[in-house]
């Protein structure tokens, strides 16, 4: 399966947010696509990013390393990277992971808006 990426910036109270809505599978194969998605997020100065995984079915270590590596690049400008409608079975690989205590996940876009 491929990787498939939108973005959009959501404005609000909170600011403006970029928003990446992801389906597919993240493996080493199509974590480039995202990573090159997140970076030039960044280049263009938006610093506060929502990943919306709700169509995302399989991750492997290749895309957990890209997610954290977006994450590094946002809190380099103070920025955030967070996670929203993560399937179980994926966020069963963020809790063995330990990465559920370094990414924000949240169960609503309306939630990750508002949260910082």
């Amino acid at each position: 399966m491929d990787l498939s990426l939108s973005t959009r910036v959501e404005s609000g109270p909170w600011g403006d947010r970029s928003v990446v809505d992801v389906a597919g599978e993240i493996d080493v194969y199509t974590a480039p696509k995202l990573r090159e998605q997140l970076v030039e997020i960044v280049d263009a100065g938006q610093y506060h990013i929502i990943v919306d995984m709700h169509g995302v079915e399989f991750l492997d270590s290749t895309g957990l390393g890209v997610l954290v590596g977006g994450l590094k690049r946002v809190r380099q400008h103070d920025g955030s990277l967070r996670l929203v409608r993560v399937q179980e079975r994926i966020l069963k690989i963020f809790r063995i992971t330990g990465l559920t205590k370094v990414f924000p996940i949240h169960d609503t876009l309306e939630e990750a808006l508002a949260g910082e």
